[in-house]
């Protein structure tokens, strides 16, 4: 239902607030991989965090959540950065290349710390740690908000969508939007994750499989065509960014306030 930026900033600031254990913390993880490695990305942020430098034999997530805590970490965020538009990675640095190319990034903005995950090998997740050159600034927008804007952006899309006629030469464009949210892993969220979060997560896989059924090639066979698919999908896009993005903020703040008032 989401990426693994995402379980990790949710899972994390639950721990970190009291709301979770960290055997809970490796085991919503496992989803993505069943070995979790952290490293630093450099010898500064090596020494700030005590995990051991890339290319070094690297750390599990127990020594990951100690640094956090001892950094006084507290609520994360998920980024999902695109090219032209990075906020929330606390401006130009060394994580920002690398978030691109992968697409996320959980931050712990209070620790000026940024993780991002890469598939290493057949089950293993390795986490590279970076130190944030700047103070990355929240930019969510209200779950509500978000889920009103990728339920606009879909109706959009698909008005332009059936009028390029993407969906004709892909007889089969159905069963490749249910195959891809079949293959999505099956996610554990802590004790009190909002309804609305879930929903809004749920809701984001099935509009990414119609974006990159739409994506493929065979809809749009001339070029004014093809840009014209390109700009309806861009605004549908950038909706299923901002409602993710929202739908963890959401879940981040009320697990931490239900900790607080408990």
């Amino acid at each position: 239902m989401s990426v693994p930026s995402a379980s990790l900033a949710v899972w994390a600031s639950a721990w970190l607030h009291g709301a979770a254990a960290a055997d809970d913390v490796l085991d919503a993880l496992s989803a993505w991989g069943e070995l979790q490695e952290f490293v630093a990305a450099d010898q500064e942020t090596a020494d700030r965090t005590g995990l051991p430098i890339d290319g070094e034999r690297a750390a599990g997530p127990a020594l990951w959540l100690g640094a956090l805590r001892k950094l006084g970490a507290d609520n994360a965020a998920l980024v999902l950065p695109i090219p032209g538009d990075v906020r929330g990675l606390g401006g130009p640095g060394p994580v920002t290349r690398p978030a691109l190319e992968r697409g996320e990034a959980a931050v712990f903005a209070s620790a000026a710390l940024a993780a991002v995950p890469d598939d290493v090998a057949d089950g293993v997740l390795r986490w590279t740690v970076f130190s944030l050159t700047g103070s990355p600034v929240a930019d969510h927008t209200p779950i509500g908000e978000a889920e009103h804007g990728m339920t606009v952006a879909v109706r959009e899309a698909a008005a332009t969508l059936v009028s390029l006629d993407v969906a004709r030469h892909r007889p089969n464009v159905r069963a490749e939007i249910a195959e891809f949210i079949s293959t999505r892993p099956r996610l554990a969220w802590p004790t009190g994750m909002p309804p609305r979060s879930l929903r809004v997560l749920e809701r984001s896989v099935e509009v990414e499989a119609i974006l990159r059924a739409a994506e493929g090639d065979g809809g749009a066979v001339s070029a004014s065509a093809a840009r014209a698919r390109a700009d309806a999908l861009r605004p549908l896009g950038d909706a299923v960014r901002s409602a993710r993005c929202g739908a963890i903020a959401e879940a981040v703040r009320q697990l931490s306030g239900q900790y607080r008032r408990s």
